[in-house]
Formats: structure tokens, sequence, C-alpha cells
């Protein structure tokens, strides 16, 4: 039987490298994003290799989550996999120079979207006593860096309640685990910059970084273990990378 897979953040970077590979190997496919223009364009290309149903929301907005969580069509209610995802860090300022806005963007997107799109997911995967679940998190979950600050908390929450949801959830047979990246090549700096591009590539030059692709067979390589196996927690970074302050850079 094929597995169901939900993706938060499908339109770009990791989870849309998550998306390809999955659909390339006979995974259905549930695609969240705020984006419709590319979901659309997902479903276009992917829906000849398996089965597609893309979701327009927010991670943020619990009320549409829930409401569309109930309201899933028969073929994708069961849901296996749920790859969180959705995530982004806004600005790179000491703590006395920080935006109000940008860490509540960073604390409801990275934790508090996690949260509720967990929370729609995993009361099916108890009855059934199965399911998996990957948070991706980062290296900024596992230190902090200068100017860090609010995006390392929130990835470090990532890291607490990946731990949690392990716990909690063992007694009902659901696999729980976190990949952990370093410096990966997507859109994460050009909206940590609000769209200046030139200060973006800044961040990966002189150094081969990973790309979303690398992530993504990371991923697929966890979901497709025995279901004796939890791969519980896995960081991952460029071999240029040894921290996140220390990037061998030529």
């Amino acid at each position: 039987m094929k597995k169901t897979a939900l993706i938060t953040g499908a339109t770009s970077g990791i989870g849309k490298a998550t998306a390809e590979l999955f659909a390339a190997n006979g995974i259905q496919l549930i695609l969240c994003g705020r984006r419709q223009e590319r979901l659309n364009q997902l479903q276009t290309d992917l829906s000849p290799l398996t089965k597609v149903l893309t979701l327009n929301f927010d991670v943020r907005d619990r009320s549409a989550i829930a409401k569309t969580m109930e309201t899933l069509p028969d073929e994708f209610s069961n849901i296996d996999i749920l790859v969180n995802n959705a995530g982004n860090a806004h600005g790179l300022n000491t703590i006395d120079k920080g935006s109000l806005d940008d860490w509540d963007a960073m604390l409801d997107i990275n934790v508090k979207g996690l949260l509720y799109i967990s929370k729609a997911i995993i009361p099916q995967m108890v009855a059934r006593k199965s399911g998996h679940i990957i948070n991706i998190g980062s290296t900024a979950g596992k230190e902090v860096y200068p100017k860090g600050n609010v995006y390392c908390a929130s990835k470090h929450a990532v890291d607490a309640i990946n731990q949690g949801m392990r716990i909690d959830l063992n007694a009902h047979g659901i696999r729980v685990g976190a990949v952990n990246p370093g410096l990966v090549e997507t859109e994460f700096s050009n909206v940590r910059f609000k769209g200046d591009e030139a200060r973006a590539q800044t961040v990966y030059r002189g150094f081969q970084a990973l790309k979303a692709e690398d992530i993504a067979d990371i991923i697929h390589f966890v979901v497709t273990r025995p279901y004796h196996v939890n791969i519980a927690d896995l960081v991952v970074m460029p071999t240029a990378q040894a921290s996140s302050t220390i990037i061998n850079k030529v």
C-alpha cells in the first residue's frame, strides 16, 4: 500500500526537494504552502508520478489547519509521514536591535506552526498506532551564534519539542525524529535579509554549501528504514562547516 506524506513549506527549498524525491518513489503527497501558484506548478509537475493534493494555508492559522485536516479526501485522510519543514529566519541583529515583528514571525511559524499542524495529525497516528514525524530543525537548535538569538531560540524549541514528542508518543509506536541541517543554499537567506539578494549570496560564497536535494535524500533515507529503526536526531553540515561560526572559505 502506498504511503501518504504531508509536507509543510513545500513550495521551495528542502520541502520542494523532498516532495520531488518522495513523488519519484511513489509516495502520495499532501503539499502545504502559502504560494498558490507554486503549489499549482508542483501539482502539475508531480501528478504524473503520484497522487498529489495541495493545501494553501499559513501554518500560523490554527483554525484553517483544523478545518482543512477535518475535510481531507478519503484517499488522503490517513497520513503516514509528517514532515514539519515550514520555517524561516527574519533579520540578523543583536538582541537590543531586534524587530518585534521578526521575533513574532519566527516563533509563530517555527514553533507554534509546527505544533498546530502536529496537533491536527497526531491523533490519527495514535489511533492507528503507527506514523512517522520528521521535524526539520537546524544546527541553530544545537548552538547559539552571534545575532542569531531569537531564531536560535526557535530552533532550540524545535529540538525540545522533537524530544518531547518522541517520549510522549513512544507508547503508541510512532516514530519521531529530527533532521538538523547546517548551511543549505536555498531561499533561506533571501528571506532573512528581506530580499537583499546581494547580501544573501555572501552567506554561501567561498565554499560548497549543502543543497536542498542533499537534505531531501536524507529525509527519504530516514523514512524508508525498517519500522523498528528510528533515526531520532541527525545533524548534517557541509564538509566546509565545523560549527555555526567556523566555515572553511577560500
